[in-house]
């Protein structure tokens, strides 16, 4: 790897004080701490990537007539850092979500940022910071690079500055008292993409738009919300921020085809995964009406959903205005679960990777 950029250190006067520190990283969370530092580049026409630094984590100064503030010019991803059983610290795929951000990039009128810099970011962040991974279960450090349009300009047209920012928050387990199967609301007045649209990029209007239907699906007692298509209001995408997988009952796995949702690290993994344990997986359109009749036939034995945080999250329910379902007995299958633990155990390093999705920060 040859990174182009070389990134300045201004480290903290002021770190967190250790004792501390191990009170967080014994209960973290999700999103509500943060490592001591922040990495922070700028991107103009005439100058390109420059001004690399690693730097105090702390607020961005932020002018009222920020671009991305009235247009929204911004994209983000989401990976984590894994403490293995030596004290060696990885990240998964990380090429893969410099890959993404760039196609990000270039949907949203943004620079691309090369792979081997985006990369760069991310391991000297973690390195400056590496006592802020923790280890033991299913805990690790979460890294969310982002860009934003950081010009000072009310005119609609693609911004001639840009900033690319990483910081860094210790991440619990998701399922602190074991893997629960989630609850799902289908929403049937909202979409969250359409062709031609940003479904495929990872910015933060998709997800903005998707908070009014995460909000009837608590208001219906559920944990997450699946949205359909745009166009015919019958094709089964995505939740809010995961993608989906249907399991059947001769083995065969399905999963909603890209175009409109957005192309998870984790959902290409778990193909790699489920077809080298032998069984067929296809990436086509699922209809509503498939996966209900298909849940009540119990043709459909297990539904999970995949993503960064929570890596493989069963599905055991799924309501809407027609009522509910349960997707086999309401448990966890077994298909999702042993995907779950072949992936985790990879990623923790407590199995060999031959696939070669790790890269050692540390």
């Amino acid at each position: 790897m040859t990174a182009s950029l070389e990134f300045r250190q201004q480290l903290s006067d002021s770190p967190v004080p250790s004792a501390r520190r191990e009170e967080i990283l014994a209960a973290p969370g999700f999103g509500k701490y943060f490592s001591d530092h922040m990495v922070t580049v700028t991107w103009t026409p005439e100058q390109g990537w420059h001004d690399a630094v690693v730097k105090p984590y702390g607020p961005l100064a932020i002018d009222p007539a920020t671009a991305v503030l009235h247009y929204a010019q911004e994209i983000f991803e989401g990976l984590k850092a894994y403490r293995h059983a030596d004290g060696s610290v990885w990240t998964f795929r990380p090429e893969a979500n410099a890959a993404r951000f760039q196609r990000s990039a270039a949907r949203m009128a943004l620079p691309q940022l090369p792979v081997d810099d985006f990369v760069a970011a991310l391991d000297t962040l973690v390195r400056v910071d590496e006592a802020w991974v923790p280890s033991g279960g299913e805990a690790s450090l979460y890294l969310r690079p982002f860009m934003f349009a950081s010009e000072v300009f009310l005119g609609v047209r693609p911004a001639r500055q840009v900033s690319f920012v990483v910081i860094a928050s210790p991440a619990g387990a998701y399922f602190s008292e074991g893997v629960k199967p989630v609850s799902i609301w289908l929403s049937e007045d909202y979409t969250r993409a359409a062709v031609g649209g940003t479904g495929a990029a990872k910015c933060g209007g998709n997800y903005a738009a998707s908070l009014i239907a995460q909000q009837e699906a608590i208001a219906n007692g559920c944990d997450q919300v699946a949205f359909l298509d745009a166009v015919d209001r019958r094709w089964v995408e995505e939740l809010g921020g995961m993608n989906l997988y249907f399991v059947y009952d001769d083995g065969q796995i399905v999963t909603p085809e890209l175009g409109t949702i957005l192309e998870g690290i984790t959902r290409e993994a778990i193909i790699t995964l489920a077809t080298e344990a032998g069984h067929k997986v296809e990436e086509r359109r699922i209809g509503i009406d498939e996966w209900r009749e298909g849940a009540a036939s119990g043709r459909i034995t297990e539904v999970f959903a995949c993503g960064t945080a929570a890596v493989l999250t069963p599905v055991g329910t799924l309501r809407s205005r027609e009522g509910e379902l349960v997707m086999g007995d309401g448990t966890a299958g077994p298909v999702t679960t042993r995907i779950r633990r072949q992936l985790l155990d990879i990623q923790y390093g407590r199995t060999e990777d031959t696939y070669d999705w790790l890269h050692r920060v540390c």
